[in-house]
Formats: structure tokens, sequence, C-alpha cells
């Protein structure tokens, strides 16, 4: 039986311990202290801002400095990516914000933006913007060809209604361009502004009802039955008639189109 051999077991050992103490070494004179390391460099990334528009680059960077939360040059330990993360999304323009740090001393922001869908002036001096979840959005300096509601106009209602309508109309390619402002009368009645032609749409009242996805249902299918019909009278009645010779198109009653002749000056 053949014994260990001793100094050959020692010496192996010694030169395990030895390398090991070695990358130790060069690991820990190498790695960056995390005391010191600084933030080099911030990249906000805002998704759809030339679509949205609400916030730029800027405007983050001024809110995040307001509240001392800006990271450039500050050590990457006292940068707090949740503390950032949460700051942003209290933006009432902000959907999604996500910070995280980088080995080089990076902090990188990304962000997406609420996606408005109408704007709403209403008689009562209110003016606000609907979202895509339906929610409200204040005014702000933003500019786009977003269909204008006006008139006697809730926020309860254009909340349960008017956003269902609206949903509805820009669904479609040709209302969507066509369709440019949205009108409640005091009785509740709706009319449609066209960008084409001089003459006002009637709708009528949108259907009622207390139950959410119920009523979502009938002012789409009310939306897209009236629409079906002037899209007929556009392409078989206008085109032939004249953009311009009437002044009112109501699509209130079934199976019928009203139209009132426009009065001639002389």
């Amino acid at each position: 039986m053949n014994r260990p051999n001793w100094k050959k077991v020692a010496l192996i050992a010694t030169d395990i311990v030895l390398g090991a103490y070695i990358v130790f070494t060069f690991t820990a004179f190498n790695k960056p202290d995390e005391r010191t390391r600084l933030c080099t460099k911030v990249s906000i990334d805002i998704q759809d801002e030339t679509t949205n528009g609400f916030i730029d680059t800027k405007e983050i960077k001024a809110r995040l400095e307001k509240v001392r939360l800006y990271p450039l040059g500050k050590p990457l330990k006292d940068v707090n990516a949740r503390m950032i993360e949460e700051r942003l999304v209290s933006s009432p323009f902000v959907k999604t914000a996500e910070c995280y740090k980088t080995q080089d001393g990076h902090v990188n922001i990304r962000i997406t933006q609420r996606m408005p869908t109408v704007r709403v002036k209403a008689v009562n001096g209110e003016d606000y913007y609907l979202d895509d979840n339906n929610l409200i959005m204040p005014n702000s300096h933003y500019t786009s060809d977003l269909i204008i509601a006006t008139g006697y106009i809730s926020r309860w209602y254009a909340q349960n209604y008017i956003a269902h309508l609206i949903n509805a109309l820009t669904a479609s390619d040709l209302w969507r361009n066509q369709i440019e402002q949205v009108n409640v009368l005091r009785d509740y009645t709706v009319e449609l502004v066209p960008r084409v032609g001089n003459h006002i749409i009637h709708l009528g009242k949108l259907p009622e009802s207390s139950q959410r996805q119920q009523r979502k249902q009938l002012v789409t299918e009310f939306t897209n039955k009236k629409m079906d019909r002037l899209e007929k009278f556009y392409r078989y009645g206008l085109s032939q008639a004249g953009w311009n010779k009437y002044s009112y198109i109501d699509l209130e009653f079934d199976n019928q189109i009203i139209c009132k002749k426009r009065t001639l000056k002389r």
C-alpha cells in the first residue's frame, strides 16, 4: 500500500492558496470603489415622444433636479432608482418609468407616456384630455390633430360616453381624419363637425346603460351604425349633389337621413 507524499500534498495546497490570493488581490485592485464611483452619464429615453409630445427630456431633467434626484455627478451608491421611478410616474403624463444603473457609471431612464385620445373643452370652463384608459389628463402645451369634444360635458359623461364615441370614430381611418369636433347640446344630443364639407352632422342621443361594459357596446354599435349610413350618403349623395349643398345632415332617425339645404345669399 502506497503512502501519500505529504510534502507533495502540502506543496499543491500552498499553490492553490497562493493562486486564490493572487486572483483576489487582482480583482480587489481592479474593482471600482462603490463608494467613490460617480454617475458620468444619464440617458433618458421617452417612448412615443414625437407622437404624444406631452413631456420631453428637458422636463424630465428639471423635474428630477427640483427634488434633487437627478443622478449626474452623484456617487452611484446614492442614486436611488426606485425613488426616481416613483417621482416620474407621479406625473400626470407618465404611464411607466424604469430606472437602472450600469457598471460603467451610467444611469438609464426609460419612460412611456399616457396616450391622449380626445381633448374636452366643456361649457363650464373645464379643459382637459382623456387617455386611452378613459382617465383624465390635465391640459398642457400639447398640440395635435385630436378630436375636440365641446359643450355640456361633465367629467363623468366624458369618461363614460364621449370616450366610447371617440374610440369608435377613431377606429376608422375615414372618421379619424374627417371628424374634428364633437359637440354635446344641452339636451345631450350629439353633433359632429367634419373637416371637409361645410355642414353639421346630427347623431341624436347616445344610448344609455348603467352597466359599464354594456354601455361601451351600445355606444360603439350606435356610432358604427350611424357612421356607416353617413359614409354611404357621402359616397352616393354628396359626391353627386356637392359637399356644400347641405348645412345640416340629421342621422337621428333610423332608415332615413334628413338634410337641410344651405340658404344661398343674394
